[in-house]
């Protein structure tokens, strides 16, 4: 067979996926703090975008008279090419207007802008917000830094000590390593150990230890009850976890009453000297979704808004800068911003639509739990919402990620919803694994004597009586999640109670 050479033309279909749909896909799965990141970039790469952070500011009669080429502007054709380039949304196209405004709905066909601006803390809400801002707790580094301007140290331990100071977590522990630290310092270890020994005299008891013996021996001697029985006890911590008396009152060499004393002592003191100080304030969640209970029993959802950047195409500047550009590369350099801009504020509305449209048909499928409780949470996967709402699985899965769900019985993250099924043992609906758990507590937490311990074997009876085909190894992983001791352990705390 000859071989030559041919034109051929093939008409196909692909998903060709362009940078700006890259950032939609982006937009998707960030939070609420990483989006407000992402957008605070964005303001300062491109310069025709802006917040939306209230009233437009009114142009002064200087500016005006700076720009006389706007105040020519024919206000009817600029609202006509911005609902030209709405109508057609590509975002290489060319915006133009005369103000600022936010690509909203109406003007993109009937869309609605869900984007709303956050607006931080600022000296304009009065007296509190300053004082809120000057006043707050000591940190533990700060009382360490105070006490050790105070003890008097010089020259080499002075140095040492500001190190092992600053190797100090919160919680009061050195972490770093003696030796590691000497070689790094070029120093002997002798120096760090009797700097250590000055730091572990500070307040509170118990700082600068290695490990939880040691703070508990700081403890203990600043009490004058360390002796050699309670060192024994310190040494075998293990077996105390595991609560096994009979093997610590051998290596403690005690009687019962003398055993239940010492660890009645242990129990008083504290394993995190320093969480009494005041550290970095905890962040709260915010809720990106807000469900509440409307009239005859239907559930509202709506977007927080506050957690929503609202962006704007600053069309005013737009017009300027691109009359005044002259050359291609600033032509070019405008067009981008102004395409980039444009996507950007849609991208956003998208992103706005489409976790909304996610969280109502979780709210959907889950509002048994919303009406009664965990013990009505149904099985659920990403399928049979992305069915649901037309999606694929992929979408779904970014847009539940690192968002959160405020409902009446709490706030949740949109994952937890997410549940995989046990099947019922009546042949009826599958239960979530998440309410199997929650039934697994509830059982457990009946106990009040050791008589009463259920073993997990029984517990697998209990359930498959309520109609829950579970196996014991099953009850068990979902007994060890919930961090429950065993029946075994659980039967020697309670005699111990007794």
């Amino acid at each position: 067979m000859a071989l030559s050479a041919r034109l051929e033309i093939r008409q196909g279909q692909g998903l060709v996926i362009t940078p700006q749909l890259q950032q939609a896909i982006k937009l998707l799965q960030l939070s609420n703090l990483e989006l407000d990141a992402f957008v605070d970039a964005e303001l300062e790469r491109n310069p025709l975008l802006q917040r939306d952070e209230g009233e437009p500011e009114a142009e002064t009669p200087a500016e005006a008279a700076a720009d006389p080429s706007a105040d020519r502007m024919d206000d009817a054709g600029a609202r006509a090419d911005l609902d030209s380039h709405h109508d057609d949304a590509s975002p290489g196209e060319h915006v133009t207007g005369d103000t600022a405004q936010p690509l909203s709905g109406a003007e993109a066909g009937g869309s609605v802008d869900w984007s709303k601006a956050g607006t931080g803390g600022s000296f304009d809400g009065g007296d509190a917000d300053l004082e809120s801002l000057l006043t707050r707790d000591k940190t533990l580094s700060e009382h360490l830094r105070e006490q050790l301007a105070a003890a008097g140290l010089s020259g080499a331990e002075a140095a040492a000590a500001s190190v092992l100071t600053d190797a100090i977590d919160e919680g009061g522990y050195l972490r770093a390593d003696l030796p590691e630290t000497a070689r790094r310092l070029g120093c002997d270890i002798a120096l760090l150990e009797r700097v250590l020994t000055v730091i572990q005299g500070f307040e509170p008891v118990g700082v600068g230890a290695r490990d939880v013996r040691e703070c508990l021996m700081l403890q203990l001697i600043d009490r004058n009850r360390y002796d050699p029985a309670m060192a024994a006890l310190l040494d075998n911590l293990p077996l105390l976890a595991k609560r096994d008396m009979a093997a610590l009152r051998r290596v403690c060499e005690v009687d019962d009453e003398d055993l239940r004393e010492m660890v009645a002592e242990l129990r008083a003191l504290t394993p995190r000297p320093g969480a009494v100080f005041g550290g970095e304030p905890a962040q709260t969640v915010a809720p990106d979704v807000f469900v509440r209970e409307g009239l005859g029993g239907l559930w509202l959802v709506e977007l927080n808004t506050d957690t929503l950047p609202r962006l704007l195409v600053d069309h005013r500047y737009h017009a300027r800068v691109s009359g005044a550009a002259r050359s291609d590369q600033e032509k070019t350099f405008v067009a981008d911003c102004a395409a980039q801009a444009s996507w950007l504020v849609k991208s956003l509305d998208q992103r706005a639509r489409t976790i909304l449209k996610v969280s109502s048909e979780i709210v959907r499928q889950q509002d048994p739990f919303l009406a009664f409780g965990v013990e009505h949470l149904r099985p659920l996967n990403l399928k049979t919402v992305a069915d649901a709402i037309g999606m694929h699985e992929s979408t779904v899965s970014r847009v539940t990620s690192n968002k959160y769900i405020s409902t009446p019985r709490g706030v949740f993250e949109m994952k937890f919803f997410f549940t995989s099924a046990i099947q019922s043992s009546e042949g009826g609906e599958a239960h979530s694994a998440e309410s199997v758990r929650h039934k697994i507590k509830a059982l457990i937490d009946t106990e009040a004597s050791e008589r009463d311990v259920l073993s997990d074997d029984r517990i697998v009876e209990i359930l498959n009586a309520a109609g829950v085909d579970i196996a014991r190894r099953t009850v068990a992983k979902y007994r060890e999640a919930l961090r429950i001791p065993s029946s075994v352990d659980r039967r020697r705390m309670l005699k111990e109670l007794a």
